[in-house]
């Protein structure tokens, strides 16, 4: 009886087991199945999202190479464009030349009151000096023709119309530079200075030889006792006047005469700053032209605007300032005609310079009824022009280049 309970036992759990072994094959089945169909779903899936980049991808390039060519046919549009503004400019420029400004016509009470003070200037003159303007004239034509320096100012009352020509003399030394010559007397000496920074002046006996030699054959050379920084020099009544920076700035003025330092001077200037957005060598800039020397400066108070000064040549001081309201930025050159300060904008590249800003110091004109007036287009841009009241030319160095241009002047009142 025992042996038969234990058999039946053992038959038991046997049936068991086979009803859970039958029981986890199913579920491990039922997993498989449902992995397989996951599988499934993945991998259709994954080339859904395979076409559709690889459907992306084709859109991108062609979407590139059209950008490619629309920038092939933009850079030549530009192309074109600028071929059309350099002609458009020459075409402007040739016709500036060849048709002067019109004159004025009608006079209003402001043109008379000006010509009302011309006169009372005229008649306090003649009280003061004893002599008609028609004698002193006279005297000075006479004085000019028997190489006699009169030591008389010139008071003039022209303001500039437009650039009436330029030219180009040669190149020479660095990009930035200077050219001048003296204003007063009948010297025909050129003076060259060649760098923002140097200690050595090439002098040539007149233009000729300047145009025509190379500057170590023909030039004499003038060894200066301090080296000149940035291009704000002139030569002006025998001497020369540049800027020296030994931890202030200084004016020497140099005789090239006896090559003996004559005077040096402090100008009361606190913490100057580049008088020219785009000519970062120049802090001070002297200028010359019919009533004398000026100084042309900036400083960290009102480093937005240039600023102004009449200096006196015998003893270097200041006799007036001005704080003027031409900006310093894109600005790259000026210069002082008849009192007034003419600023020269260009652009970071390179463009087009033009005088955009003037301040006359005895109120006269000023920017708004100044047109602007633009130079010829030629290389770059201007480290320095030199203004020339003697000849009515102005001496500028551009980007290597000796350049002369050609002022045509107008009286003041016309602007009116």
């Amino acid at each position: 009886m025992p042996g038969l309970l234990a058999f039946e036992l053992l038959l038991l759990v046997t049936t068991i087991s086979a009803q859970g072994q039958t029981a986890l094959l199913e579920y491990m089945q039922g997993r498989m199945a449902v992995l397989e169909d996951r599988i499934s779903q993945w991998h259709d899936q994954s080339s859904r999202y395979t076409a559709e980049l690889r459907e992306f991808k084709n859109q991108v390039l062609k979407m590139l190479d059209n950008i490619e060519k629309e920038r092939d046919s933009v850079r030549i549009e530009l192309e074109n464009a600028n071929v059309r503004v350099d002609r458009l400019e020459r075409e402007v420029d040739y016709l500036e030349t060849q048709n002067p400004a019109p004159p004025c016509v009608d006079i209003d009470e402001k043109l008379t009151e000006l010509h009302n003070a011309k006169k009372k200037k005229k008649e306090k003159y003649e009280k003061l000096t004893g002599c008609t303007t028609e004698e002193v004239q006279a005297i000075e034509e006479a004085a000019e023709m028997l190489s006699i320096p009169t030591v008389r100012k010139s008071y003039c009352s022209d303001t500039i119309s437009q650039v009436n020509a330029m030219k180009i003399l040669k190149r020479f030394g660095s990009t930035s530079g200077l050219w001048t010559k003296d204003p007063v007397g009948n010297s025909e000496k050129v003076y060259v200075f060649d760098g923002a920074g140097n200690d050595t002046v090439y002098v040539f006996s007149r233009m000729k030889e300047f145009t025509l030699s190379s500057v170590s054959r023909k030039a004499a050379k003038i060894r200066l006792p301090f080296p000149w920084l940035g291009t704000g020099h002139v030569v002006y009544e025998g001497n020369l006047y540049y800027i020296r920076n030994d931890n202030e700035f200084q004016i020497i003025k140099f005789n090239l005469a006896n090559k003996t330092v004559v005077d040096s001077a402090v100008l009361p200037i606190e913490e100057p700053v580049p008088v020219y957005g785009l000519s970062k060598f120049n802090y001070i800039d002297i200028a010359a032209d019919e009533e004398g020397l000026w100084a042309i400066y900036a400083t960290k108070e009102n480093e937005k605007n240039i600023c102004l000064a009449k200096l006196d040549p015998s003893n270097l001081g200041i006799e007036q300032m001005w704080d003027t309201p031409c900006p310093i930025e894109n600005a790259e050159s000026a210069f002082v005609v008849c009192g007034a300060l003419y600023v020269v904008y260009n652009t970071k590249l390179p463009s087009r310079s033009r005088i955009q800003c003037v301040f006359d110091v005895s109120g006269t004109i000023s920017s708004e009824n100044v047109p602007v007036v633009y130079f010829p287009k030629r290389y770059g841009s201007h480290s320095s022009m030199k203004y020339n009241p003697k000849e009515k030319q102005i001496y500028a160095w551009d980007d290597g280049y000796q350049i002369i241009y050609k002022l045509s002047m107008k009286p003041k009142e016309e602007l009116y």
